[in-house]
């Protein structure tokens, strides 16, 4: 970067004292004084070149540092892993469970979902003892993290002799993956694991039916995804009738495109109904004027998100119900068009947007309480976790006197249920308009988690 122009960039407003604007920080100071911190403080203080072979001089080097940070955060998993380890064995606590709740601290540090967080521990522990290899070539910027990520999940079948052979074999640190992209990265990864243990990746290929699943993601426009993951006679067969069907309505004159036909067919047949919509509660939250008197306030359908209030009334009142009618409030169900309407009064506290607090004398939530925190929570409460949510849980557990109430509530996933459940970690709620909870960690570290705007709530902010 020396001798070549520099345009002025705004300095970040933390910097700490000694660092100056106008010129680099040397590496040394930065780490030894001032901490990994530092050196990202004295990163964002450097002026930024003007030349257009500087810069992409300066995107290489950041793209090397990408991967050396990187190699860095596994091996300080593994040293939290094993710090963990040591206090919770001294504690008393057995071997098998010395490990648990590790990787959902990797993930809040991270800022990453607990699933995420599970793989990139799991990623660092394979690069820092089985592949040493691989983990120099990140260290080095040679490759980056997902490519790391590729090479130990293609040897994931083979034992750490193996895995250690193949990473011995490949040699990514020698340059071995220069120019290559990540299909050659997993050919290549592929043949040197089949080599080594021909028997552990054919009984990986026969293992993977039993990972079959159907998820469902949100899509832009008011659309989603459904993915059937399938082994692939089964997914061949599917699509084959579907494309089938699709060929014989064309033919016959239908007006749909192909794909239309087979969406709509696998709708169908799965659901019973040509519609799609029957016998299900969708959980679609609106405000009252968003529904009666055409108010743009946005509405939320549980399992997907915001919703324009358009689309919301068109569901409810014209598309599916055949009229344009008012449907009757209060838990009247009104069938029309074999469309059932079923509206529930939620009030919310003025302001705020926090729905009111119900309270149960009983152990377990009832089932009026848990649909409240389901549509007060939406997805899993973890910080960074999106999972729909599987567990109603007490954020103060009931044996240490937590109540069943709808403050003392919270929606979580079944992984972070348990992971709260494991030594030194706790929760509680935190006084406020909006309700939030509190995590710690064994760390000693806090996260704070909102639950979710309610359609027609506006912020603090924006009332002032």
């Amino acid at each position: 970067m020396q001798g070549s122009q520099h345009v002025s960039v705004a300095s970040p407003p933390d910097l700490p004292a000694g660092i100056p604007v106008s010129s680099p920080v040397a590496p040394e100071m930065a780490v030894g004084a001032l901490g990994v911190r530092g050196l990202r403080l004295a990163l964002l203080s450097l002026p930024m070149s003007a030349g257009s072979s500087e810069l992409i001089d300066e995107m290489r080097h950041l793209e090397e540092l990408k991967s050396a940070v990187s190699a860095r955060q596994a091996r300080a998993a593994v040293a939290l892993d094993l710090a963990q380890r040591a206090g919770q064995a001294h504690a008393g606590v057995p071997d098998s469970k010395c490990d648990t709740g590790v990787a959902a601290q990797v993930a809040l540090a991270r800022r990453e979902s607990p699933n995420k967080g599970s793989r990139l521990f799991g990623l660092a522990k394979t690069l820092v003892m089985e592949m040493p290899r691989t983990m120099a070539a990140l260290e080095s910027g040679q490759i980056n993290e997902w490519r790391a990520t590729l090479l130990v999940k293609e040897t994931a079948c083979l034992s750490v002799e193996d895995r250690a052979a193949v990473d011995e074999e490949l040699a990514p640190d020698s340059g071995t993956f220069d120019g290559a992209g990540d299909k050659a990265i997993i050919a290549a990864a592929k043949a040197a694991a089949y080599r080594r243990d021909p028997r552990s990746v054919a009984q990986r290929a026969s293992h993977a039916a039993t990972e079959r699943t159907v998820s469902l993601r949100p899509a832009p426009d008011t659309m989603t995804y459904l993915t059937a993951l399938l082994p692939v006679a089964q997914g061949v067969a599917v699509y084959a009738a579907l494309n089938r069907t699709a060929d014989s309505m064309r033919s016959s004159g239908d007006a749909r495109t192909r794909g239309q036909v087979m969406a709509d067919t696998l709708i169908e047949r799965v659901t019973g109904t040509p519609g799609g919509v029957s016998g299900i509660n969708l959980n679609l939250v609106m405000t009252d004027r968003a529904l009666f008197q055409g108010d743009s306030e946005p509405a939320r359908l549980e399992g997907y998100g915001i919703v324009p209030s358009e689309w919301a009334r068109a569901l409810l009142v014209e598309d599916q119900c055949g009229s344009e009618d008012q449907p009757q409030p209060d838990q009247e169900p009104t069938d029309r068009s074999g469309f059932a309407v079923l509206l529930r009064r939620l009030y919310t506290a003025p302001g705020s947007g926090e729905l009111l607090t119900m309270d149960s004398k009983a152990r377990f939530f009832p089932q009026q309480l848990r649909r409240f925190i389901r549509i007060r929570d939406h997805t899993c409460r973890t910080p960074y976790c999106d999972a729909p949510i599987r567990h109603i849980d007490h954020v103060i557990p009931w044996h240490s006197e937590g109540s069943t109430n709808l403050h003392n509530g919270a929606g979580l996933c079944e992984a972070c249920n348990h992971t709260k459940e494991n030594p030194g970690w706790s929760a509680k709620s935190m006084p406020g308009d909006v309700h939030t909870i509190r995590v710690s960690t064994p760390t000693g570290h806090s996260y704070k988690s909102k639950a979710p705007p309610l359609p027609g709530h506006k912020s603090t902010r924006l009332r002032n």
